[in-house]
């Protein structure tokens, strides 16, 4: 996969396709407030919400730009899953996957959920969502790096199952350090 100089995939406590054509979006019953939350897959039409929401998230240099994210949108090669209520969007997260010759292997490019919305479970059905994207396309295999400083996502991930791989240090801007974490995805 060709990045540009990655940034932390959390929730930043917090970074279209058609993985899945015709899945049908479903819902959560959010516990800290009464609305249900919808999970379906990216429409263009969801592009200004969606940037919004990376803006937020987000400061340069750190964020990723229009351009990008478009082509991140775009991939025949990902899934972007938004969680929504009542026409709102409160989060997203892409997948991307790679096919080579040692199988299929995933990198979770970014998961955003809007400060309104964290600690009420939409993170972790994000990450559900892009595992069953990932794994519907081959995927043996999932990925991301995190800031080291990004304790909630760093929680998520490993609640989520997601094995502490290496830490590589100044990976983001300013100096950061970065950890990666993987998953299996099928049972070997």
């Amino acid at each position: 996969m060709n990045r540009p100089v990655l940034r932390p995939c959390g929730l930043v406590i917090s970074q279209g396709s058609k993985s899945r054509p015709g899945a049908p979006a479903s819902t959560l019953h959010c516990p800290q407030s009464s609305p249900l939350v919808n999970y379906r897959l990216y429409t263009p039409a969801d592009f200004g919400p969606l940037y919004a929401i990376e803006e937020a998230c987000f400061q340069p240099p750190l964020r990723f730009g229009r351009r990008y994210m478009r082509q991140l949108l775009d991939s025949p090669d990902a899934a972007t899953w938004i969680a929504e209520q009542d026409g709102l969007m409160a989060g997203f997260a892409i997948v991307e996957w790679t096919p080579d010759m040692e199988g299929t292997t995933a990198y979770i490019e970014t998961l955003e959920v809007a400060q309104g919305w964290r600690g009420q479970g939409v993170g972790g059905e994000l990450l559900r969502r892009t595992e069953g994207s990932a794994q519907g396309a081959g995927a043996e295999w999932i990925g991301l790096h995190v800031d080291a400083e990004n304790a909630g996502a760093i929680r998520l991930y490993e609640s989520g199952g997601y094995r502490l791989e290496g830490r590589q240090e100044n990976y983001y801007a300013r100096g950061r350090a970065a950890l990666i974490y993987s998953k299996r995805l099928v049972s070997g």
